[in-house]
């Protein structure tokens, strides 16, 4: 085969260059590094949260900038949607098989963070809906950090924020999941390709 490319004047390497033989490494790794280390820190926080706050007993953290707040979310955002529990709990196992489709052709370090926040969040939350109190698939999720003007939340909470904001800058910049710009040319820099 080396003998036919050189008889063509083709390099051996000129065989790996178009878009659909892209030999950048599936970003798996780092998906799930961030996803799996980020759904411990939120379940541990949320295991440290139940054990040690006492509903409708604030206590300062950071001031009056950030307090720990525990109450049970059965809804959404805002406590929207309060009486749909199962609702969530469908959306966010459905929000979860997406995410782990689209992370096996993620070949781009930003994309792979994303949704590696994103399965954090999802995960982490979906958790308390299928295990906590009052029961299977319509347990209420964890909220216990609380800001000025703003709905109690958790880690979960803020891994699916950074993740949306991650992955409007990506779209917004035009990178493809496989690190291609505007889903043509290659992306060859050095910090976007990893």
């Amino acid at each position: 085969m080396h003998d036919m490319q050189a008889a063509r004047g083709a390099s051996l390497s000129d065989a790996h260059t178009g878009p659909e033989s892209d030999v950048r490494p599936v970003r798996w790794a780092e998906f799930a590094t961030v996803a799996v280390l980020l759904l411990v820190i939120d379940q541990l926080t949320k295991l440290w949260a139940v054990a040690t706050l006492v509903p409708g007993q604030p206590q300062e953290l950071i001031g009056s900038v950030l307090q720990l707040n525990i109450i049970r979310n059965p809804g959404a955002a805002f406590s929207t949607g309060t009486g749909y529990t199962w609702v969530f709990t469908t959306l966010s196992i459905a929000a979860t098989i997406g995410v782990l489709w689209f992370a096996r052709r993620v070949r781009h370090r930003g994309w792979a963070f994303a949704l590696g926040l994103l399965i954090a969040g999802v995960s982490g939350n979906l958790i308390d809906r299928l295990l906590r109190e009052p029961g299977f698939y319509v347990g209420h999720v964890v909220d216990f950090l609380q800001l000025p003007n703003w709905p109690i939340f958790n880690v979960a909470d803020m891994c699916i924020n950074v993740a949306a904001v991650l992955i409007v800058i990506l779209s917004f910049k035009g990178i493809g999941l496989d690190g291609t710009i505007d889903g043509g040319a290659a992306d060859v820099s050095e910090g976007e390709a990893k």
